[in-house]
């Protein structure tokens, strides 16, 4: 049997996170999105100005008798999580200036190794009503893998850099929190959880760091969000929520929730993944023939193509590369979107063209 069909797959378990965490098999999961208690310490109520109790987090399932069992229950669950987490997992915690930093500490101490902290920049923050202390406008993600050596994790890089309109992707992440008509409600119009996070921050979270058909576990499921949006990417989920009043809501939500088709979930691929073609194979195929002219966009440079795959200009030989930063004095030049060749009226094609045909060719 694999460990696939050993694990509670597509699940909502109502239990203890350590206790569930424990039972599944080593090595079983890819990424753990964790929205841990963040220990908020509220003393007394917070007004409005005018005087309106404002919605705080206040719930049992927040309060610890001292920082030392905070600490305690944050190294026992991520013990646990550790465990279950693939060689090539990696996990994410979320959490607020009241607990991230002692969380960090212990993520550190268990040894996990620091990948990014992700700053969710809120663009419509809860005002600070006291008007004693700044605005709290932001959370903190730490994203980790399970130690020093293990680098095969999933980084979508080249995802991300679509997703963010062809930039890198960077580590503030402006984004709103969960309101209108996402926020789910219960009976009498209030919020049916404390902390429900944006669909939109688990969107960015899976896209970056998982593929289709990755398990993901959430061990602190709330309302089901980590959940919703695994299965509309399809990947696997496993929630556990110890609180026995959210696993309806959870259950009523995944219920309204339909997988993007295998098309849609197709992403940018990572170029680091894509066969390596070098310039003298385009030759080798005919698709560039030794005596062909390549020039810049501009048709500022001109190169002759070598029978080896080299090119000549000016005297000058070498590599597409080499010549393209020579011409332009630079330290560096990506010769397969620098050069252009002719095609038939006088228009010009980078020969990254002919690259992409070849990969195209070998899938």
């Amino acid at each position: 049997m694999s460990i696939e069909n050993e694990l509670p797959l597509d699940q909502i378990i109502n239990g203890d996170c350590i206790e569930v965490m424990n039972s599944l098999p080593e090595k079983s999961v890819d990424v753990i999105f964790a929205d841990p208690p963040y220990n908020l310490q509220l003393a007394g109520d917070l007004l409005r100005p005018n005087n309106s109790k404002v919605d705080a987090v206040d719930d049992d399932w927040d309060q610890f008798s001292s920082y030392a069992v905070y600490d305690k229950f944050s190294k026992d669950w991520l013990k646990a999580a550790k465990r279950i987490l693939k060689d090539t997992g990696t996990l994410w915690v979320i959490g607020s200036y009241h607990n991230i930093f002692r969380v960090g500490t212990t993520l550190q101490d268990l040894g996990y190794w620091m990948l990014n902290d992700v700053i969710w920049l809120k663009t419509n923050p809860m005002p600070n009503f006291r008007g004693r202390r700044f605005t709290n406008a932001h959370e903190t993600m730490i994203w980790c893998s399970k130690g020093e050596k293990h680098k095969g994790y999933t980084f979508n890089y080249d995802a991300m850099k679509s997703l963010n309109e062809d930039l890198q992707m960077r580590s503030d992440w402006l984004l709103p929190i969960c309101n209108g008509a996402e926020r789910i409600k219960d009976e009498n119009g209030d919020k049916a959880h404390a902390t429900q996070k944006p669909e939109a921050l688990l969107h960015r979270v899976l896209l970056a760091s998982t593929n289709p058909g990755d398990v993901v576990l959430d061990p602190f499921s709330g309302s089901g969000t980590t959940a919703a949006m695994a299965k509309k990417l399809g990947r696997r989920f496993i929630g556990i929520e110890r609180e026995k009043k959210y696993i309806p809501i959870a259950k009523k939500r995944l219920s309204r929730v339909i997988p993007l088709d295998k098309d849609s979930l197709n992403v940018t691929p990572s170029k680091r993944k894509l066969p390596r073609i070098p310039f003298g194979r385009v030759v080798e195929d005919g698709l560039l023939s030794p005596g062909d002219r390549l020039y810049d966009l501009r048709k500022r440079y001109m190169a002759t193509v070598r029978v080896d795959g080299s090119l000549v200009s000016e005297q000058l030989t070498g590599s597409i590369h080499q010549v393209g930063a020579h011409l332009q004095g630079a330290a560096a030049c990506n010769g397969w979107d620098f050069w252009h060749f002719e095609v038939e009226g006088g228009d010009l094609r980078p020969i990254n063209l002919l690259r992409e045909k070849m990969r195209a060719e070998l899938n």
